[in-house]
């Protein structure tokens, strides 16, 4: 498996499928050929379908206007065989001679592929020799050690720096979402609701505060990110906001020190690369069983390390919370980022807590593993038909469209 830096990508938003990872292919391709006089983009796929509302173009335009013109197209209906997030940029001369082409595909929470074929894959290096959780979970009952021990073991030395300036921008995020008032932007109109959330939560009881905070710390890091606002993919732009609302969350109201929740995001890391590794955190791939569906795993298991979880209650939290999300289809309204995405960072960050409690009342025995989840959540993934992996052409984007909301506004 890879560092888990990659599951940690701090960038701009909505989309790190759709706005980060086709920023970083432009800026690949426009390094191959800097003399160019003009570049073609050809989008296919999700990218196609909902790239408009996920900035897609604006993400390569910004790249690569100033340095030519560029022209995209947009084939919606074309999916390649590699991965439906691909794309096809071309440089040209003065004369219009092609002086190359590249074919790249987003593959979820901004990394980029090219065509599978095993030399293709835009190279960074391996550093974990397991690459199961069940394998991972041995190592730990064998040696005494913790999950975020195998992270250190397995990293390089600069994992806590890196860690350290992630947990910081998550919680600059969640600061800067509570500040904000106003209306995302886009067609839908939707108004931000992580400031109100957070002054009326201050007005209930302990219980119901708690749910209502971590309710406002979900919705304020999706709320930025999808003003396209600076958050970390945890493990995508489309699920960024439950992770840091669980941790911002407990370190607020159980006092846990820096380094514990840098050990956290170690553990939430690591069970992020797993399913990365073994099937996909992309909702063009697998649906938002792949992205919330994670992100409430890592933080399931994030939280149950926290309170003293053995290895075994950690896996069981971190298999709960994917396995009640099996199936959750993508199905972004107007290709946003927002509904129904913003909502679903809110209840799985609740969710996370719950499996963590649940796992956390029990010996960690139990039925169906970790990997077995993540194994089936591969193979929803890729029965879900296209329609319901980001591409708006499903579920609440096609019954819920744009017209139908202004109607029922007005």
């Amino acid at each position: 498996m890879k560092s888990i830096k990659e599951i940690y990508r701090i960038g701009k938003g909505p989309s790190s499928s759709h706005t980060m990872g086709p920023r970083k292919a432009a800026e690949i391709f426009s390094e191959r050929y800097p003399g160019a006089a003009s570049y073609k983009v050809v989008l296919y796929g999700s990218l196609a379908a909902t790239g408009k509302g996920h900035l897609t173009d604006i993400a390569i335009t910004e790249v690569l206007q100033p340095k030519a013109p560029i022209t995209i197209t947009w084939e919606p209906k074309v999916f390649l065989p590699f991965h439906p997030n691909g794309m096809k940029f071309m440089a040209y001369s003065g004369d219009g001679t092609l002086l190359g082409e590249w074919t790249v595909f987003s593959i979820g929470g901004g990394a980029l592929a090219e065509d599978g074929a095993g030399t293709g894959i835009v190279q960074t290096p391996e550093v974990y020799e397991m690459n199961h959780l069940t394998q991972i979970l041995e190592w730990c009952e064998r040696t005494g050690r913790s999950y975020w021990e195998y992270v250190k073991q397995c990293e390089e030395s600069d994992i806590w720096d890196y860690l350290a300036e992630v947990w910081n921008t998550m919680k600059q995020a969640i600061r800067r979402g509570l500040d904000n008032e106003g209306v995302l932007p886009g067609p839908l109109n939707l108004r931000r609701k992580a400031s109100t959330y957070y002054i009326k939560a201050s007005g209930y009881k302990s219980s119901l505060q708690s749910r209502g905070l971590v309710f406002a710390y979900a919705l304020a890091v999706s709320e930025e990110n999808a003003s396209g606002g600076t958050i970390v993919t945890a493990p995508t732009c489309g699920s960024c906001g439950v992770v840091p609302a669980v941790l911002y969350h407990l370190q607020h109201s159980r006092d846990f020190s820096d380094i514990r929740i840098l050990r956290a995001l170690a553990t939430a890391g690591l069970i992020g690369n797993v399913v990365k590794h073994n099937a996909s955190i992309s909702g063009a791939e697998a649906g938002c069983q792949a992205e919330v569906g994670t992100a409430c795993s890592m933080a399931s298991a994030a939280a149950n390390q926290l309170f003293g979880g053995s290895p075994t209650q950690i896996e069981y939290a971190a298999e709960m919370a994917l396995e009640h999300h099996l199936g959750m289809t993508c199905d972004p309204v107007c290709g946003l980022v927002q509904i129904p995405c913003i909502e679903r960072n809110a209840y799985a960050a609740a969710r996370a807590l719950d499996a963590n409690l649940y796992a956390s009342f029990t010996d960690g025995m139990h039925r169906v593993s970790f990997d077995k989840a993540v194994a089936v959540m591969k193979e929803t993934g890729n029965d879900l038909p296209s329609l319901y992996k980001e591409t708006s052409e499903g579920g609440l984007a096609k019954e819920y469209g744009a017209n139908d909301l202004f109607t029922s506004s007005n």
